[in-house]
């Protein structure tokens, strides 16, 4: 279901932005994460990795491509279903490093790809990686440029035919396993706003080196990795979009990011406060289920408040994504909000659990790691509140 706005008014609509199909789709999400994910969490928790053919049984379900056209291989649905499959992957897989390596391809690699691609461009990337059979990563946190975008100093310099890059990535998830990577270069000398080009690099390219897999605090199960360019030689063919214009693709794309790490944690958050609400209900201390104690019904109380209000937001903003109106200064505010408020809540249900918390048994201890990175990850804190107080005119 679309967003719908009141005629001349400029009121938004009260109602949610998903209809039945979306529903359906969340169910069939849901019985796919519980049987073929959730068993293998622990296990790809301890490997630091999960299977590359999860990629391709995802793709088998059509689950890379939902908002992609079909002449690609993909659904043929829009923006809201890719949230539906973010969100309840969140909610019914409970791991945040399995959420990320299949998003970090499907929802933030193959977009700008789609979005700004040429057709033989698609052809050899944005098929492939809907099939599965190729996988993708961003590429544009550096040693030295995390949330300084503009700062970036990996450079592509015009050669004969193409470009000659030298430089570093670190933290781009699925680094070290990915077939391409849609890496933000300098292309001026001065680079900044107005001199950053995106380039498709390709893994066998002489000079394209993983230096080393991420050992981190959560998110075990998906690969992070540190990249390094030594005078990797890119063909002009494999520019994507136009030379210097890469930071309104950065812009076009930190939007969805942050939007669907907001959508990510509202479904993680609904999972832990069910975990929560259950534990309180069997759990018995002196002699009676420890949910009769009111202290643990006002916290659970409180978490299910927090959680209700990230919701709301976060679907406000994805109304307003998917209507194609301005919504920056509300995606920024639930991607602000979501975050700290899924830490709070993991935090608060290992209290509730006790020493069982810290257990693999009920998934809360990783939950907390996973819900760290949040904060951080696709633009900090402190970067949101620096575009929200511009946005309401500071």
């Amino acid at each position: 279901m679309s967003a719908q706005v009141v005629k001349d008014s400029g009121a938004r609509a009260v109602l949610p932005p998903f209809g039945a199909e979306h529903e359906e789709l969340r169910q069939t999400v849901a019985r796919f994460v519980g049987a073929e994910i959730a068993p293998h969490v622990d296990e790809w928790e301890r490997a630091e990795e999960f299977p590359r053919e999860l990629y391709r049984r995802c793709a088998e379900l059509g689950f890379l491509g939902l908002k992609f056209p079909e002449r690609y291989g993909g659904q043929g649905g829009d923006h809201l279903h890719d949230a539906v499959w973010v969100e309840e992957l969140a909610r019914s897989g409970g791991s945040g490093g399995v959420a990320a390596g299949l998003n970090a391809h499907a929802s933030i690699a193959l977009p700008p790809i789609f979005n700004f691609g040429t057709e033989e461009q698609r052809q050899r990337w944005l098929v492939p990686g809907i099939a599965g059979e190729k996988i993708g990563a961003l590429g544009i946190t550096e040693p030295g440029a995390g949330s300084d975008v503009a700062g970036i100093t990996t450079t592509a310099r015009r050669i004969d035919g193409g470009y000659l890059v030298d430089g570093a990535k670190t933290f781009i998830t699925n680094g070290v396993r990915a077939d391409f990577l849609v890496c933000a270069c300098k292309t001026t000398e001065a680079g900044g706003h107005d001199g950053i080009s995106f380039l498709v690099l390709e893994r066998e390219m002489p000079g394209y080196e993983v230096s080393r897999k991420l050992e981190k605090l959560g998110w075990h199960s998906s690969d992070t990795g540190e990249l390094s360019f030594t005078e990797v030689e890119v063909p002009a063919a494999n520019l994507l979009g136009e030379e210097n214009g890469g930071f309104r693709l950065i812009m076009a794309n930190f939007a969805w990011e942050r939007l669907l790490m907001a959508v990510g944690a509202v479904g993680a958050m609904q999972r832990l406060l069910d975990t929560a609400v259950a534990y309180a209900l069997d759990r018995e201390a002196f002699g009676r289920p420890i949910a009769k104690f009111q202290t643990i019904r006002h916290q659970i109380a409180e978490m299910a408040t927090k959680a209700e209000v990230s919701r709301a937001l976060t679907y406000d903003a994805l109304r307003l994504f998917h209507a194609g109106r301005p919504c920056i200064r509300e995606v920024s505010m639930a991607k602000l909000l979501t975050q700290r408020a899924v830490l709070e809540i993991a935090d608060q249900t290992l209290q509730i659990h006790g020493g069982y918390g810290y257990t693999r048994e009920y998934g809360i201890e990783r939950a907390v790691r996973d819900a760290r990175l949040g904060p951080i990850g696709g633009g900090t804190d402190e970067v949101m509140k620096e575009i929200i107080g511009k946005t309401i005119g500071l």
